[in-house]
């Protein structure tokens, strides 16, 4: 039964628990409470929003198709406003602040990409006596940082996948703990894979119609591209070499078999290194989670502290992040920080985030906590806004690292990690910040962050490259003029980055969700 069709006033206090932990976090990245939003926007965007904006209109059949084309280019906060209030009347869930960190870190790591074309952005402030500019400060640069947003996503992932299984461990449902497994394993490549296969395939379809050839001299022009020149995707002499390459560089993209850096990485969309790295890591993950799962509570961290050590030292940054994940959920289970305080009314739900559980305390105690959680939280900002040109020769740098290990290749990524561990923990205990995470703006880059990701790549890489030479054609390239040129093209690009990645979450994203449910639920043995 859908829980979103039961009233919860004839509900249990177990039921509604039961509910609310459906629409959590844990289920594959939130997967569940994304669906069930995009499957509302399915059955009401074209009949509720047709009607709201168009009501008594007679139309015939190709105008009732173009307008609803119309309907669905508009981004979905501008004409989805039954579903949008029906979404804000709800509870949010306990762990939606990590959706909102997502995709704040989403759309940090498109500002990276977007800006180091133009600026050089990887040096910290006052490099080597030089560089003294205010975007360069910490704290500052974590806007650009896309590095330490990687993190990020790994850690949250590292969490999100752990949550309900724990859940069920601790609670000793082991056919539910089977089940969950089962089913993440399963969906994990589609989740994964699916949406890139999808994005890649139109970049390739850009190329042969000779979108990305209107670019091309553009992309490694040194007038307009002061730093890093990004990998441009080749066109092939014909369409079947093209296809061929393309079947090619996504066989290597499901990369396995190696822990190389950047392996797997597709031509087509050099920013999609992450996604083999996830699903690699999840893979190990789930193996760690089954392998300590009849484990007592002290005996599985016991274990997960020697696994931890044991990646760390054979530098493998990325897994220890999952790992840390793992530890942060199984603790928020611990503390009971996801049980939401179902009294509260629906329009609520603030009230509703994971508190450290101090009933009865005074409320002057839980302001204090969760003041002392935020304040411990800006030491982490400040690891991660370690330089992604190292530390070496930056001020409030250089000592810091001298402590990093030899055996660490990826020197910038070392205080990244963990800062980026530290915050989401701090985040965790801290009422303030998932405020800010918990907000609608926030919500919304969290719904659209995997495609925002996805989509980021070719819009620059297209459009977004003919509105900077448009940009420049206008103010110029010389000295400041430049720096106009390219506040002109962010005008444009930003909105236009997040608007396509508003259509490719509700076209591609969702709906590949929701087909891998619907295959799982074809090939499942019924019982």
């Amino acid at each position: 039964m859908n829980g979103y069709a039961v009233s919860g006033a004839s509900l249990s206090h177990e039921e509604k628990m039961s509910l609310i932990d459906d629409k959590s976090l844990s289920d594959v990245e939130s997967e569940g409470a994304r669906t069930d939003f995009e499957g509302r926007f399915s059955t009401m965007q074209w009949t509720g929003s047709v009607k709201t904006y168009f009501g008594g209109l007679r139309l015939s059949s190709w105008a009732s198709t173009a307008l609803r084309m119309v309907m669905f280019l508009l981004p979905s906060f501008v004409h989805h406003r039954c579903a949008r209030e029906r979404f804000r009347s709800e509870r949010l869930s306990p762990t939606a602040y990590l959706d909102g960190m997502r995709g704040l870190a989403a759309l940090f790591v498109f500002f990276c990409h977007f800006f180091y074309t133009a600026f050089k952005i990887a040096e910290g402030w006052g490099h080597n006596n030089a560089n003294y500019e205010i975007w360069r400060l910490p704290f500052v640069r974590l806007l650009y940082s896309g590095p330490s947003m990687v993190c990020i996503f790994f850690v949250i992932s590292g969490y999100a996948l752990s949550l309900k299984p724990l859940k069920q461990l601790r609670s000793r449902s082991f056919d539910g703990f089977s089940q969950t497994m089962t089913s993440f394993i399963f969906r994990r490549y589609f989740r994964l894979y699916l949406p890139p296969l999808i994005s890649t395939f139109a970049v390739m379809v850009l190329l042969r119609l000779g979108v990305y050839e209107m670019t091309r001299t553009f992309s490694g022009d040194r007038k307009y591209v002061h730093n890093v020149i990004e990998h441009h995707p080749v066109l092939e002499e014909t369409a079947e070499k093209q296809l061929k390459h393309w079947v090619r560089e996504m066989y290597n993209f499901v990369h396995i078999w190696g822990w190389e850096k950047f392996g797997g990485a597709t031509g087509y969309d050099v920013h999609l290194w992450t996604i083999p790295v996830e699903f690699r890591c999840s893979m190990m993950l789930f193996l760690v989670i089954l392998g300590t799962a009849r484990l007592r509570t002290s005996a599985r961290f016991v274990c997960l502290g020697l696994l931890m050590w044991f990646v760390l030292r054979s530098d493998r940054w990325e897994m220890v992040l999952f790992l840390w994940g793992m530890a942060i959920a199984e603790l928020d289970l611990i503390r009971d920080a996801h049980e939401p305080n179902i009294s509260q009314p629906p329009t609520a739900p603030l009230a509703l985030l994971p508190l450290e559980k101090t009933e009865g305390a005074p409320e002057k105690r839980r302001c204090a906590n969760g003041l002392l959680w935020t304040l411990a939280s800006i030491p982490s900002l400040y690891l991660m806004s370690e330089p992604d040109a190292g530390p070496d020769g930056v001020p409030g740098w250089k000592y810091l690292g001298t402590l990093i290990p030899e055996w660490f290749s990826d020197r910038y990524r070392y205080y990244q990690m963990i800062g980026s561990v530290v915050f989401v923990f701090c985040v965790a205990r801290s009422p303030s910040w998932q405020r800010v995470f918990n907000s609608p703006p926030v919500q919304y880059f969290g719904r659209i962050s995997y495609a925002l990701y996805l989509m980021h790549g070719p819009v620059l890489h297209t459009v977004g490259y003919m509105v900077e030479r448009w940009a420049w054609s206008l103010t110029g390239t010389e000295g400041s003029a430049y720096n106009w040129g390219f506040v002109l093209a962010s005008i444009f690009n930003i909105p236009l980055v997040i608007w396509a990645s508003d259509i490719f979450w509700r076209a591609v994203d969702a709906p590949t969700v929701r087909f891998a449910k619907w295959l799982e639920g074809k090939l499942s043995i019924k019982e």
